[in-house]
């Protein structure tokens, strides 16, 4: 693995550090008056989820990982956990349902996700940033409330609440964004 020095550090890295893999959420540089600069590094760690800011000078070593990433389709859900499939080798991996948090009710079959290692261990997953959803409910449209930029809440088939325009009915499929919860297109 890359080492590199304190002041080379980028969001979205992921860096080995205090014996655990950490993803870098913002880093600052900071130049105080008296003594020499530094950067203020926010982390997140990939196995628990806890945060840690932390200091690196430029002459700090920090070991950079690169975590492999493969496309994994999803086969089915089991109580508490999900089971997906490479797409090239056909092995089939089953992980808890906690890994994929608020973008669990996204999860359809037959997606394609891409599951990060670092080694043999399964570390992040991502799923596909727009995913179509149907409309279970929502408000029918009031005449003239077109015009203005105003939305209305609709509740989607799989649960999750999001706010959509006027001119989305009940029963309409619709683009929502996975990472922001919100509505994106019409489909």
């Amino acid at each position: 693995m890359p080492r590199i020095n304190g002041n080379e550090i980028r969001p979205g890295f992921v860096l080995e550090h205090a014996d655990s893999v950490w993803s870098v959420v913002k880093v600052e540089h900071v130049k105080p008056g008296k003594g020499g600069a530094f950067a203020q590094v926010e982390l997140r760690n990939l196995r628990n989820g806890s945060k840690l800011n932390e200091r690196f000078r430029s002459a700090d070593k920090v070991e950079r990982v690169r975590l492999e990433q493969r496309n994994q389709q999803f086969l089915y859900a089991d109580s508490g956990s999900v089971v997906f499939m490479d797409t090239e080798t056909f092995d089939q991996i089953e992980l808890n349902t906690d890994m994929l948090g608020e973008q669990l009710p996204f999860l359809q079959e037959g997606m394609t996700a891409v599951i990060e290692y670092y080694g043999d261990e399964v570390l992040n997953v991502s799923l596909p940033q727009k995913v179509p959803c149907k409309i279970a409910e929502t408000e029918p449209v009031v005449t003239g409330q077109t015009a203005a930029n105003s939305y209305k809440p609709a509740t989607l088939e799989n649960g999750i609440r999001v706010m959509v325009p006027p001119f989305v009915n009940s029963g309409e499929t619709i683009m929502v964004n996975t990472l922001t919860l919100e509505y994106s297109e019409r489909v």
